[in-house]
């Protein structure tokens, strides 16, 4: 086997615009604007990790300067004083690439426009190619807007980010914007295949299945894998799946199905051997979670899914396996082992020893669904306990005397009574007419955060019929509208609408507060008793008043 010195996501990087993995659509709308001289002033590249972001920028930037045309551009110089090399080996003059996460601040774009105002010194465009422009500050996206709206003709931008929502819109509306999707199984599997047989890999195709699997759409995600999957059985001997798995760090669907099982059986010893088994192969406890959470929705949703031959999320005999245990599986065990799923990866980071955590966590499962499943039966029994006890009741009218009767009359009554308060008990819906409604609920519930936020920061403009109008507060915390609107669907089991007026709401409560002890200050001190103070102790200072809550 050939050993290359490139590393294989170096070494099969695309250097045109026909070698790009699963992005033929954009390549072409890119390709069709450069050759129509329609080029505009930025572009702006987004997508997951590894699907051509940095790539389609170098390949953007040769295409522009190129001296030999659009048709010609490649990794290597293919004309006189040629620039395809010296921008794909990130080292041309006139194409500055930069790290916005090690250059975040206004200085550095300061530095930028200023580096702009210069002419590029032998290519056409100077361009700028600036990666995960997500995390550059505020201040400096402020300070690039005009450059990026009216830049001068020979200056071009390209970005890149892996988070488009973190940019300003008035940013990306001033960039041609290309989400790049990501690569579809099918076509990375092919992909994956050619560039094995081309690096004389002995690597089995359920080992190219997995790879695909674990890369998730990421072309530079599979090579990395492919070339650890290459070197690990540098000579004859294949590369079989079990042993891939290891290398990896992954473990095979058919543990989870396994577990699953066990749990909804209670066996909890056979639980924990499997977990183990798989923490030994190396497998990290959140990546564990996620993948229970990929499980559990397919035993919800099996009967809607399909086995396809370029999905490798799960094979034949597992989707079987699925599709057996779900018929016996009540829904409200899987949406509540969801649930509880989701919580536990959510706290996970606030303990030392995360995989003891992820034990209890599956032991805490094996009692969840017991209960679940053990209330559903209690429902039943209950229902078919009390249509016998209306038989009953019934039979004892009959032979019994007045007395009994009217004994059975309460007995009927209690339990009606038993069910009205039963039935009182789930709706427990709170009432909440009022702004200080609301805030006595906050207080009853501890919600203190949003207590805190009702008090200070919201200007209210209006309160009624499950509508809630303030006034923009900058002081606002972000999350606010979000978190009140499901805490009041939870307490009312009513759907509010909370809405930012353009009116002037009345001021906060706090203000109130202050405003009112300000003019009772004031009057305080003008008070006889004051006054009288002042001629005794003529250096006295008021300070403070202290309101009697009682009065």
């Amino acid at each position: 086997m050939t050993i290359n010195s490139k590393v294989l996501a170096l070494k099969y990087r695309p250097s045109n615009f026909n070698d790009l993995i699963g992005q033929k659509i954009i390549g072409e709308t890119i390709y069709n604007s450069i050759k129509l001289n329609k080029i505009p002033n930025a572009y702006l590249f987004t997508g997951i990790r590894g699907v051509g972001k940095t790539t389609i920028a170098r390949i953007v930037a040769k295409a522009l300067n190129c001296k030999s045309g659009i048709d010609n551009i490649s990794n290597n110089n293919s004309c006189e004083n040629c620039h395809c090399e010296a921008i794909a080996n990130s080292n041309h003059i006139d194409v500055l690439e930069m790290d916005a996460a090690s250059k975040t601040g206004v200085d550095d774009v300061r530095d930028l426009i200023e580096f702009s105002r210069y002419g590029p010194s032998s290519a056409k465009y100077k361009i700028f190619i600036i990666d995960e422009v997500h995390m550059l500050s505020k201040q400096a996206f402020n300070a690039l807007l005009k450059t990026l709206e009216e830049p001068p003709e020979y200056l071009k931008f390209i970005f890149a980010t892996t988070e488009v929502k973190k940019i300003p819109i008035t940013v990306i509306s001033r960039c041609q914007r290309f989400d790049l999707p990501r690569i579809k199984s099918s076509e990375l599997y092919d992909y994956i295949k050619q560039v094995k047989e081309k690096e004389k890999g002995n690597i089995s195709d359920e080992v190219i299945k997995l790879i695909v699997k674990i890369s998730e759409g990421s072309v530079r995600d599979a090579l990395s894998l492919l070339d650890r999957a290459i070197i690990t059985f540098p000579n004859d001997k294949e590369l079989d799946l079990d042993t891939a798995q290891n290398i990896f760090g992954y473990f095979d669907k058919s543990y989870l199905i396994n577990l699953v099982q066990y749990i909804l059986e209670g066996e909890e010893k056979k639980v924990i051997e499997i977990y183990r088994s798989i923490y030994d192969k190396g497998v990290d406890p959140k990546n564990f979670l996620n993948d229970f959470l990929e499980i559990l929705y397919y035993f919800k949703n099996i009967d809607s899914l399909k086995v396809e031959g370029n999905n490798f999320s799960i094979n034949d005999n597992e989707f079987k396996e699925i599709s057996e245990i779900s018929r016996k599986v009540d829904t409200k065990v899987l949406l509540n082992f969801w649930q509880f799923t989701l919580k536990t990866l959510e706290e996970i980071d606030l303990v030392s020893n995360q995989n003891l955590s992820i034990e209890m966590f599956l032991i805490r499962l094996i009692y969840l669904s017991h209960i679940t499943q053990n209330s559903n039966e209690s429902l039943k029994m209950d229902h078919s306990n009390n249509k016998s006890a209306e038989l009953k009741l019934n039979e004892e009218k009959t032979f019994e005397n007045k007395d009994a009767n009217e004994n059975t009359n309460k007995t009927v009554s209690q339990i009606k009574n038993i069910f009205q308060e039963e039935k009182s008990k789930k709706i427990n819906e709170e009432k909440i007419n009022s702004f200080e409604d609301l805030i006595r609920i906050c207080v009853e519930k501890r919600e203190l955060h949003l207590k805190y936020e009702l008090e200070n920061n919201v200007n209210l403009v209006s309160f009624k019929n499950q509508s809630i109008e303030i006034s923009f507060n900058e002081n606002l915390n972000k999350n606010f509208v979000k978190d009140l609107s499901l805490k009041l669907f939870e307490w009312t089991n009513l759907r509010w609408i909370i809405a930012f007026s353009k009116q002037n709401g009345k001021p906060t409560i706090k203000e109130v507060d202050k405003i009112n002890k300000s003019q009772i200050f004031s009057s305080a001190k003008k008070s006889k008793i004051i006054k009288k103070v002042e001629e005794v102790f003529p250096d006295v200072e008021l300070i403070d008043i202290e309101l009697d809550k009682n009065n």
